[in-house]
């Protein structure tokens, strides 16, 4: 099996992605460190094949390893012509007819040093791709057979990248130790989808390593991306070093190490296993997290073959148990989810007279109500919760009263408390929902947490829009209802009450609070006023000082109600004129707005590897803000020339 590729690894790819560095080369990759090949579960241990520097004498007699973090024993010995591993290589090269002349040729030449240098006990296949897929040598050691088939190279149109490393996978088989290496020089032009290629490298026992011709980082981006799916790396070459890539990797098979482990006792079915090489005296580590075989399979020593000489190879690879980010997550979220639920769903009931004190608090009778006199009673979570919130807001006059500012313009009934709680709850969750959404991405998370925080004012003032725009349509009936009361011989404050019999939210909500509040003493002029102030109803304004200037020096009020009603009518007659004729504008700005979002997430859902570079490299993440920017503006400069002020 190939052990799952590690932190390091992961790290590497990662700055490849983001960063769009050159990959390293043969020769740099092959003096990094030690890598992990291939594990194979055997009597009582466990088989490594183990590649270490390409420079330098390896001690094997000096092999440790470690499995779970206990010393194991081992014996190391040359893989070549000392191991049973199968060890399988397919050469997929690239025959499109970008590689004409000097590239094919380098191509034959540097694929028959591979044959010749490779061990002869490795079997080696050939595939081709071009706007087809053949599989022109099924493995084998017939080495005669393979140059033939390299010397009848022939190119064609199109290059079917993606399904040539399919095809590669294949023929590869299924046993021992398959490694695929990969010559191309142009991007896939068929309709493959590269995350099929991922999936597939992700999900077999083989490991991949990628030759690019002469191209582009942005254009072996995806070269990168399967060599890190497939636990390899990608090397830049151009014709003249062709060959010496080939003859390194060859190498690289050659000087490969196996390592026979004999487990100790308690060692779990999966481990990290590291091994430790000496090389001209300086340690070289390889870890992996492996299935090394079940607890029970611990029977005798497994028998390691005759000692052999001086090896070494390349290519970290550090590996890493299967993440548990996805389910950790999860169950933060499920608790939050039922913390949210135990504060406003599991409540202690509240007595008649707490009822009404708490009913005449919010009309000023009663201070604000302090901590330490919460009811006996009201000792469970959401209490607690509540009681922390308020201490909270003690020490912020100024906040709590814009919160409940807000509450009251929006017409909710939660406390600034409980809002506050309720906020921070929603904030918290939609930074979960999107660390599960992304599998992690901590940029991601961030990006859903700012919206949390924002997304719940946006809410208050989606809420406080909708009730001003319902107050201001049904004021001129409300006055015309109003108008008709007071000619029937009614008082103010009886016609005010009929509003609110016959009324309609938010109308109906806020003249019963006016009638509430002339009870306790309040003024009828004064409470009608904090309608106008909480409304923000200009109009209202000027029916309040009607009033107030009618009770002041006479007059006919009902007649003057009914004028003021017709006014407000002609007034939002012409408003919806207004937004009629501007409603081409508007709607405009919405689809203008709204199309490059929309359209940058069909593309991501439909063909992501064509958008990933905009969020996989730092200049993809400028663009996205530039761009971001750019049309938060066009869009508020197109909403503002279509708003007409009436």
């Amino acid at each position: 099996m190939r052990p799952r590729v590690g932190l390091a690894a992961v790290a590497g790819g990662a700055l490849l992605a983001l960063g769009g560095l050159a990959p390293a080369s043969a020769a740099d990759a092959a003096g990094a460190g030690a890598s992990i090949d291939h594990a194979e579960v055997r009597q009582g241990g466990v088989r490594l094949l183990v590649s270490v520097p390409a420079d330098g004498e390896v001690e094997t007699s000096g092999v440790a390893v470690e499995v779970g973090g206990t010393a194991a024993r081992a014996t190391a010995v040359a893989a070549t012509g000392n191991t049973d591993v199968r060890r399988t290589t397919v050469l997929a090269i690239d025959t499109s007819n970008s590689m004409r002349g000097e590239r094919i040729a380098a191509a034959k030449q540097a694929a028959t040093l591979f044959l010749d240098s490779a061990p002869a006990d490795v079997a080696v296949g050939l595939v081709s791709f071009d706007d087809d897929v053949e599989v022109l040598v099924e493995p084998s050691r017939d080495r005669a057979a393979l140059r033939r088939a390299v010397a009848g190279l022939t190119l064609t149109r199109d290059t079917a990248l993606y399904d040539g490393v399919l095809g590669a996978v294949e023929a590869s088989g299924d046993e021992g130790a398959r490694s695929l290496l990969v010559l191309s020089d142009g991007k896939d032009t068929t309709d493959t989808p590269l995350s099929q290629v991922l999936k597939t490298l992700a999900e077999e026992d083989v490991s991949v390593d990628v030759v690019s011709l002469q191209q582009a980082d942005a254009a072996s981006q995806p070269l990168q991306l399967i060599a890190q799916a497939g636990g390899g790396r990608v090397m830049d070459a151009d014709p003249a070093s062709l060959s010496a890539t080939f003859a390194g990797e060859a190498d690289a098979l050659r000087r490969q190490l196996a390592v026979d482990v004999t487990l100790p006792e308690g060692t779990e079915q999966q481990a990290d296993v590291t091994v430790t090489v000496p090389v001209d005296g300086r340690p070289v580590i390889a870890s992996a997290y492996l299935t090394v075989g079940s607890a029970e399979a611990r029977a005798e020593p497994v028998e390691a073959p005759a000692a052999a000489g001086p090896v070494a190879a390349a290519g970290p690879r550090i590996d890493l148990p299967p993440s548990a980010v996805g389910v950790g997550v999860g169950a933060i979220g499920l608790g939050l989810l039922g913390i949210v639920a135990a504060l406003f769903l599991v409540r202690p009931g509240a007595s008649k007279d707490e009822k009404l004190r708490k009913q005449l608090e919010a009309y000023g009778v009663y201070g604000a109500p302090r901590v330490d006199q919460a009811a006996p009673g009201d000792q469970g979570l959401g209490a607690q919760a509540r009681s922390v919130a308020e201490k909270a807001l003690a020490g912020n006059e100024g906040l709590e009263a814009r919160i409940a500012a807000r509450l009251d313009a929006a017409g909710m009934s939660l406390k600034p408390a409980e809002w506050l709680l309720v906020h921070a709850g929603t904030t918290v969750l939609a930074a979960v929902l999107g660390m599960l959404l992304s599998r992690g991405n901590i940029l991601v998370a961030l990006v859903f947490l700012a919206l949390g925080a924002v997304g719940g004012w946006l809410f208050l003032g989606l809420k406080k829009s909708r009730r001003l725009k319902a107050f201001s349509s049904g004021l001129a009936d409300t006055l015309q209802l109003m108008s008709g009361s007071l000619s029937a011989g009614l008082s103010l404050a009886q016609s005010v009450d009929t509003i609110v019999k016959e009324g309609a939210d938010p109308i109906a909500g806020e003249f019963r609070r006016v009638i509430v509040e002339s009870r306790l003493g309040v003024p009828l002029e004064e409470s009608l006023g904090g309608v106008a102030e909480r409304m923000e109803s200009k109009d209202f304004e000027w029916v309040v000082m009607a009033i107030r200037i009618q009770r002041q020096v006479g007059g006919n009020l009902a007649e003057l109600l009914l004028q003021v009603a017709a006014t407000l009518r002609e007034r939002e007659y012409l408003r919806r004129h207004v937004l009629a004729l501007s409603a081409e504008g508007r709607l405009s700005a919405w689809i203008l707005g709204a199309l490059p979002p929309m359209f940058l997430l069909y593309l991501s859902l439909s063909n992501p590897d064509y958008v990933s570079v905009l969020y996989t490299t730092p200049i993809g993440y400028v663009l996205i803000g530039l761009m971001a920017v750019l049309l938060v503006v066009g869009f508020t400069w197109m909403m503002k020339v279509a708003k007409v002020d009436i």
